[in-house]
């Protein structure tokens, strides 16, 4: 079934996967682990735009240490509900990775290649260190594996709207996450 934005004649689309007081527990739980792993270290925590927006600035706030915030957009989907699979670097970072602990924030994983660009184009960047957290691991989609260090919420093969996460640019702000339909075969 493809899934046009134009499909939701109800403000709240979809049902309920994760309630937002569960996103909000599980931000705080990743928020205390990345405390304690970082400990004594400044961490970089690099957003991907637009999705992962309401995730990182959760995250951040969730991190009992002095980080430091920046944002990267990449685009893969456009207005589709499926990859394109060909990922454009839309905004690049506008500080320095040299030497910086970087934690690469998404909202979720699925197929995979957008973490895996996002990865190899960071990596290049000379950091100490490179890890990744994502709010939601669609592990039955995955086409290559990449590492996830901090994950959220294992989530099944859906289409998901809701805390940050879009149909055609609509529905980010919606405070849980919902499913709206099943993917494309």
């Amino acid at each position: 079934m493809r899934i046009q934005p134009n499909d939701f004649r109800n403000p709240l689309p979809g049902t309920v996967l994760l309630h937002a007081p569960a996103i909000a527990k599980r931000v705080r739980a990743l928020g205390a682990e990345i405390t304690s792993d970082y400990a004594g270290k400044q961490p970089l925590v690099v957003g991907v735009l637009k999705g992962a927006s309401i995730f990182h600035s959760d995250l951040v706030r969730a991190i009992a240490l002095d980080v430091a915030c920046d944002f990267i957009a990449v685009e893969s989907y456009g207005t589709a509900t499926s990859t394109s699979g060909e990922i454009r670097l839309l905004k690049d970072l506008d500080r320095s990775l040299a030497g910086n602990d970087v934690l690469l924030v998404e909202d979720i994983v699925d197929t995979g290649l957008t973490l895996d660009f996002l990865l190899r184009h960071l990596g290049t960047r000379a950091p100490k260190s490179l890890k990744t957290a994502v709010l939601l691991d669609k592990k039955a989609r995955r086409r290559i594996e990449v590492p996830i260090d901090y994950a959220g919420f294992d989530v099944p093969d859906a289409f998901i709207v809701g805390y940050g996460l879009d149909c055609a640019g609509r529905y980010r702000n919606l405070p849980d996450i919902r499913v709206v339909g099943a993917r494309d075969a």
